[in-house]
């Protein structure tokens, strides 16, 4: 079993920045595709950000590219996810996740095996 615990969330105006966290235990996030996703109220559950086993590969989702950086640090087993320039409509809580499966399915939430209990992040004035 893998656990994720996010941390970073918080309030914060329009235009700031906000550095969220995703520590596992349990697994190493070598051996897993790492995802980041984001449910705002009444809306469903959306893709942010992937990257791949060994941190070659990253992907994000247009709305935040050029905001949003996604990394990932093996020797504290953690994932990032540096959001820049931050939107109103980037309020919602973010999960992390970890899948198994190949780098192509890595925008589709039903694929990932292993989920955090999410951090809420708000952006208002």
């Amino acid at each position: 079993q893998m656990q994720l615990v996010e941390s970073g969330g918080g309030l914060v105006q329009p235009g700031g920045s906000l550095r969220l966290s995703c520590v596992a235990s349990g697994r190493t996030v070598s051996n897993y595709v790492m995802g980041w996703f984001r449910q705002a109220p009444g809306k469903e559950r959306e893709f942010v950000a992937a990257i791949s086993r060994n941190g070659g590969s990253a992907d994000v989702r247009d709305s935040v590219k050029g905001r949003f950086t996604i990394s990932k640090d093996r020797a504290k087993n953690t994932v990032y996810l540096q959001m820049y320039r931050l939107e109103s409509d980037d309020t919602a809580v973010y999960y992390c996740a970890a899948t198994t499966v190949v780098w192509g399915s890595r925008r589709q939430s039903e694929v990932y095996q292993y989920w955090g209990q999410g951090t809420q992040v708000t952006v208002s004035s």
